[in-house]
């Protein structure tokens, strides 16, 4: 049997969610950067413990806030990926009010915080980054493909 789930990526725009969507979905990625109109779906059967999951990923044009997400793009959604730029400190500087304002709107939600772009920086900085950041998040890159496959199916497995 196949459950679909709807997971929703946010995050401000040029942070990489289209680029981890694909690198997830397709196994491959692009430097062209292409603007997210809107919303835009893709779908990725995976199989956790036994179950068939149909992850429906909801890839939400990005904005300079959360707030601007048009509010029916959270109805009925399982999980979040909350993606942000570790080469862009503006996408983390208010994270812990993003995600408290995305929890408002679906609080039956699972989340997982991405920090994307780890290619781009050094380990140092990473460390750096996480003891400036009060929310835990794992480490991605969209372009290596590093943690990818682990970050989307952690969350799958915790809406399952």
């Amino acid at each position: 049997m196949e459950v679909s789930k709807k997971i929703i990526v946010v995050g401000h725009f040029g942070v990489g969610k289209t680029s981890l969507i694909k690198q997830f979905v397709y196994e491959k990625f692009s430097d062209q950067y292409l603007t997210t109109i809107g919303v835009k779906i893709d779908k990725k059967l995976v199989e956790i413990e036994g179950a068939k999951l149909n992850l429906i990923l909801w890839d939400i044009a990005g904005e300079q806030s959360v707030s601007k997400i048009p509010k029916n793009y959270f109805m009925g959604a399982h999980g979040m990926i909350y993606v942000f730029d570790l080469t862009r400190e503006e996408t983390y500087q208010n994270i812990e009010d993003e995600i408290f304002s995305i929890a408002k709107e679906n609080s039956q939600m699972e989340s997982v915080v991405l920090g994307n772009k780890s290619d781009l920086v050094s380990r140092e900085f990473i460390e750096e980054v996480q003891s400036e950041i009060p929310i835990k998040f794992k480490i991605t890159s969209a372009m290596t493909g590093e943690n990818v496959e682990e970050a989307f199916i952690s969350l799958a497995k915790s809406i399952l």
